[in-house]
């Protein structure tokens, strides 16, 4: 097995809208407002319309839960969900949601990549687990994502 490099995803986003306390965790809803991707293999841009459903839990760990749709550089569309987690120690977990610039060496943020689509181009995708390295800023998540061979 190897890593393969698919791509670079500049994601931009929306504030964070905080839904409260719920029996699973505090709910937090993060619209993504577009982005753009950049790989050897897959480029094109983030349309707005996606989010991320994320949980926080008491220990400071996300749970994070994205759907969205990517348009490439040749007019496919694709349908990317991506799950994982973010976590860390307190004070590099408050100075992120503080919107802090954050070495992310500092903290702990993965993420399973899956792809749909129903162009022909692109159907490798179907087929392909990825995964990814990520950071939050202030308004955006940048992650490296890569296949796995």
């Amino acid at each position: 097995m190897k890593l393969g490099h698919l791509a670079a995803f500049d994601v931009s986003l929306d504030p964070v809208l905080d839904l409260g306390d719920s029996h699973l965790g505090r709910r937090r809803v993060v619209n993504i407002i577009g982005g753009t991707f950049e790989g050897p293999r897959l480029a094109g841009v983030i349309l707005p319309g996606g989010a991320d459903w994320q949980l926080l839990h008491t220990d400071g760990t996300a749970t994070i839960d994205t759907r969205s749709t990517l348009r490439t550089h040749d007019g496919a569309h694709l349908y990317l969900t991506t799950n994982g987690v973010r976590h860390g120690p307190p004070e590099v977990l408050r100075r992120l949601a503080a919107g802090e610039t954050v070495d992310p060496a500092e903290y702990y943020f993965r993420l399973f990549c899956r792809f749909e689509t129903g162009d022909e181009r692109y159907q490798w995708l179907n087929r392909t687990l990825a995964v990814a390295s990520a950071a939050r800023t202030a308004d955006a998540v940048r992650y490296d994502a890569y296949t796995i061979d």
